[in-house]
């Protein structure tokens, strides 16, 4: 009701945005790929009625697809960017994209003194919820093994579509988000948190390791037109295997 009786506030953001694309992959079937490719980019964005608000953010994505044998082939990727300006983009890494039943965790703390103008995830980093790590600033190491079961063994057409594009797949995920110049940073909020219960305001300083894990497996398939992807992942934190996680989610892997 509070917010019902506030006037409407309107913000005007103009922009632009550069990409360098190199693509020598060649592909092998649904999600199987040889070769590499790779995506640089950086975006510019300015408020049009107040100068000092601005945002830019900087970012790559390389993947390698390397053949074993035959279609079973070894996925590599490495993707990191970061933020700048008055205004931040504030990436919230764990999870997977086009994730089905999506949770987020609320443990984690947020540095609002950022300025954040836009959210957005950086994944897949399997074996947490979303917001495992956040920050103006994110890198995240993929790899899998993609094994097309039923195209490998047989030397003939495959007539059913589900059969056909049938998957199991092994990965591991290393990431982090952070603020500051590093994720070892004392500006990364990941390291400070506030209690506050009046009349005291008290701020704790934690030892966590930034970076994060996760390893397991996964089953692939095309199913009614959706390419479906089931994963079972453990993740590490702070050294420590946590319980697994189960995803279900409706998109291509990188």
């Amino acid at each position: 009701e509070y917010n019902l009786k506030e006037p409407d506030a309107n913000i005007y953001w103009g922009g632009f945005k550069g990409e360098l694309v190199y693509d020598a992959t060649r592909t092998a079937g649904l999600n199987i790929y040889f070769g590499p490719r790779f995506l640089i980019f950086a975006e510019y964005y300015q408020q049009f009625n107040r100068s000092n608000e601005n945002l830019a953010v900087l970012g790559m994505d390389f993947r390698h697809y390397l053949p074993i044998h035959r279609t079973f082939i070894w996925a590599n990727r490495f993707a990191a960017s970061a933020s700048f300006g008055n205004n931040k983009l504030i990436y919230y890494m764990g999870g997977v994209d086009n994730w089905i039943t999506a949770s987020f965790n609320d443990d984690i703390p947020i540095d609002y003194s950022q300025n954040y103008a836009y959210q957005t995830l950086a994944t897949p980093v399997r074996g947490f919820d979303q917001n495992i790590r956040n920050g103006s600033n994110f890198f995240v190491i993929n790899s899998e093994l993609r094994f097309p079961v039923f195209r490998y063994f047989f030397n003939r057409p495959i007539r059913s579509d589900f059969l056909n594009n049938f998957q199991i797949v092994g990965f591991g995920d290393v990431g982090t988000a952070w603020n500051g110049l590093n994720p070892y940073s004392s500006d990364n909020s990941l390291f400070t948190t506030t209690v506050s219960q009046q009349p005291l305001l008290i701020t704790v300083e934690m030892q966590k390791e930034p970076i994060v894990g996760g390893f397991g497996f996964g089953l692939r398939s095309r199913l009614l037109g959706y390419f479906v992807r089931a994963d079972l992942a453990w993740g590490v934190e702070d050294y420590q295997v946590q319980p697994s996680k189960f995803y279900i989610s409706l998109s291509l892997d990188f």
